[in-house]
């Protein structure tokens, strides 16, 4: 597919989606939000990707945030329904995604490039990386999730604070809150993460979708996540990668998973 805001590739397994805006810091507009979508969803479906990688273009940002300009007039309403739909559009849908989604975060991550970096699986910073949720400095709040992943991911009390205050933090705070899982240099960063999406790879990509699943229902309010584990624990059973996975065990070998 051809994009206007992003682009696309894919090597050796990996399914990289780099934001191309940097004339707009890669802020999120309506467009943009879309083509994501569109991207994550042509790489779900494609088997030949077993990991996805999403990123921003240029040494700035990953995303310094919505695009203001497109709902700065917006009434009560519009405002409702920008959020819902962009959490149901982007932000779950990457979540829910079975392909592990890394992000690789290179400068700037605030707003709604915050809350895209936390809808990831996992999160890996350069270290010139800053992030935060600054809505409040424009009279609102977050709207796509990050008033519910952040606390999540680094304590009530923390995303309290950074919220309020419409603070920014450095790459190595976000590692020691548990925001981020690594902090490399920048010109390190694709290269450190798609050394990390290799080890991934070496695994059932069958189960690796499961654990996701059974994981963010730990995070449902509604959901008893141990029976969630308990019944996609089952289902492995039934899979061509369970039957590879133990008795290449057992052969003392090496798997060959198959996602099947």
């Amino acid at each position: 597919m051809n994009f206007e805001n992003i682009l696309v590739a894919i090597d050796n397994g990996i399914g990289q989606i780099t934001i191309n805006r940097p004339a707009k810091l890669n802020a999120l507009n309506k467009a943009t939000i879309q083509e994501l979508h569109d991207a994550f969803e042509n790489l779900e479906n494609n088997s030949e990707v077993r990991v996805i990688i999403i990123t921003g273009e240029g040494e700035k940002a990953f995303v310094a945030g919505a695009d203001i300009s497109e709902f700065a007039n917006f009434s009560i309403e519009e405002g409702a329904q920008l959020a819902a739909q962009g959490q149901e559009l982007l932000f779950d849908f990457v979540e829910k995604l079975k392909t592990p989604v890394i992000a690789a975060v290179n400068g700037f991550a605030l707003g709604g490039g915050l809350e895209l970096a936390m809808a990831c699986h996992f999160r890996i910073a350069s270290d010139n990386a800053k992030m935060g949720l600054p809505e409040t400095s424009l009279g609102v709040i977050p709207g796509y999730g990050g008033t519910q992943r952040l606390p999540q991911l680094i304590g009530k009390g923390r995303a309290m604070e950074l919220i309020m205050t419409a603070g920014m933090i450095d790459a190595e705070t976000a590692k020691s809150y548990g925001l981020v899982n690594h902090v490399v240099a920048q010109a390190e960063l694709l290269e450190f993460t798609k050394s990390i999406a290799s080890k991934i790879m070496r695994n059932s990509p069958n189960a690796i979708g499961k654990a996701i699943k059974a994981i963010n229902a730990n995070y449902k309010h509604d959901v008893d996540g141990y029976d969630v584990e308990i019944r996609n624990f089952g289902k492995c059973f039934g899979t061509e990668d369970f039957k590879e996975g133990t008795t290449a065990f057992l052969e003392k070998r090496k798997a060959s998973f198959t996602g099947k």
